[in-house]
């Protein structure tokens, strides 16, 4: 029986490796790099130095009574949103939110005594 299609040309099997000319020297270096690189994080981020972005720094020349106030606006300003954003919920994740909301409550509340206790002019 003939075949539709001919069998493929016989070759000779090449026997060379792309890597039989392999350098241990570099071989050694990168599985080096490679091991740092996961089981010593560190040394690469000592390498350059961490710079905390400036955009959010209290600025260390602002009074304590400054620095409460601002605290207790945004504190308020979070219980408002947690309050209105809890009134589009229903069942547990309504009762979350609202814990959330009390908690952030207690935080402005412990910076209105505080607050309350800074000598103004301090």
């Amino acid at each position: 029986m003939k075949k539709p299609t001919p069998n493929p040309p016989e070759t000779e099997a090449d026997t060379t490796s792309p890597y039989a000319a392999l350098d241990s020297k570099k071989l050694h270096e990168a599985a080096e790099r490679a091991l740092d690189y996961y089981l010593n994080p560190t040394a690469h981020v000592m390498a350059t130095p961490y710079t905390p972005n400036q955009m959010y720094f209290a600025n260390p020349k602002a009074d304590t009574e400054s620095l409460l106030a601002n605290a207790s606006e945004s504190l308020s300003s979070a219980t408002v949103m947690l309050g209105d954003f809890a009134a589009l919920l229903e069942g547990s994740h309504r009762k979350t939110l609202l814990g959330i909301a009390q908690v952030v409550m207690l935080g402005e509340l412990a910076v209105n005594q505080a607050l309350d206790n800074v000598e103004p002019g301090e």
